[in-house]
């Protein structure tokens, strides 16, 4: 079943007058979900966890020191980790629903049989994938918070500074500020900066974290959209005289959204986020959290209408700031020259 939906029927409604719809609103309700699902562009950028709780504290844990030469029969050194930083991590409701009339079934009105629970099944998760994306677009206008159908929530890094920011603060080697926020645009060069920037993010200790970026994730603009192509797309680099091999072809997975281009602050120069997807699921730099999967209720009203209630919980917030970096943002800082 799609997304792990729940469905409950009120006892008694499957011999009643809506007994013969409720087996095709519920196939109506899978079919619209099983394509939303595989078109999702959520996995590809969040950790997708679930979680019992009313509230999860994200923190992170310092690095242990690496092993050290003692000697023939050297004593062992000790060594231990601490906790990082905290923050803690809220799952909203979300809830919706439609009616179908016993007219419409006296009827035989398939349309809106058919109409209402798939524009039903589109609302949830059209918004699942709008709550998402707008949560990296709030990211790159360097909020720590956005509003999101009248609610509020929070997307600042577990450091308690935004997500993408020039001065990432350390738990442990208090000196050190890291940027993972850059002003550069697109470009074959910004690039290769930008992945190098990101091998050399340190942890709480200042010890290097062998972070290797895999994933673009752009607006669906299209001179970035050829720019990014342009510069990963063929093995050899065609505007140059000899055709130098193109060490970036291959290496990446281009994520574009078109909800990006529409939420993500305008500017003259388009953003463009680097991601290490393998670190996000290990640390949980994105984090999505399902604290209750889809629930949906057919119930009878009092109206006689056959009611089809949908409820849910989960939320999402960014944990880690490490597993991403952003260009094209005018108050970041300039991408270096070397490491």
């Amino acid at each position: 079943m799609p997304g792990g939906i729940t469905f409950t029927v009120e006892s008694g409604l499957q011999n009643s007058i809506f007994g013969i719809v409720q087996a095709p609103v519920r196939r109506f309700i899978e079919k619209r979900a099983e394509e939303f699902e595989a078109e999702s562009l959520l996995p590809k950028l969040f950790l997708m966890d679930t979680s019992k709780n009313h509230v999860d504290a994200l923190t992170s844990m310092t690095a242990m020191d690496s092993f050290k030469p003692v000697g023939e029969n050297g004593a062992y050194p000790s060594t231990s980790m601490q906790q990082g930083f905290e923050k803690f991590f809220k799952y909203q409701t979300w809830k919706q629903s439609f009616s179908i009339s016993r007219e419409a079934v006296d009827d035989s009105k398939l349309m809106d049989l058919k109409r209402q629970p798939t524009a039903f099944t589109t609302a949830y998760y059209r918004g699942r994938e709008l709550f998402g994306i707008s949560a990296y677009a709030n990211a790159i206008g360097l909020q720590k918070k956005f509003n999101f159908e009248g609610d509020d929530f929070d997307i600042t890094s577990v450091d308690g500074v935004s997500v993408f920011n020039t001065a990432h603060p350390a738990k442990v080697k208090k000196d050190l500020k890291q940027s993972n926020c850059f002003k550069d645009a697109f470009s074959l060069d910004a690039l290769t900066r930008a992945e190098v920037a990101m091998h050399h993010f340190k942890g709480d200790n200042g010890e290097l974290l062998r972070i290797a970026p895999d994933t673009i994730l752009i607006p669906d603009d299209p001179d970035l959209m050829t720019a990014v192509f342009s510069a990963i797309g063929a093995d050899k680099q065609p505007t140059t005289n000899n055709n130098d091999f193109n060490f970036q072809y291959g290496r990446w997975t281009v994520v574009i959204s078109s909800y990006l281009s529409e939420l993500a602050p305008k500017s003259d120069t388009a953003p463009w986020i680097l991601l290490d997807s393998k670190y996000n699921k290990t640390y949980g730099g994105a984090l999505w959290t399902d604290r209750v999967k889809l629930e949906v209720t057919s119930e009878k009203a009092s109206n006689d209408a056959n009611v089809w209630k949908g409820y849910a919980r989960f939320s999402c917030t960014f944990n880690d700031w490490r597993f991403a970096c952003v260009g094209g943002v005018s108050s970041g800082t300039e991408l270096k020259k070397g490491a």
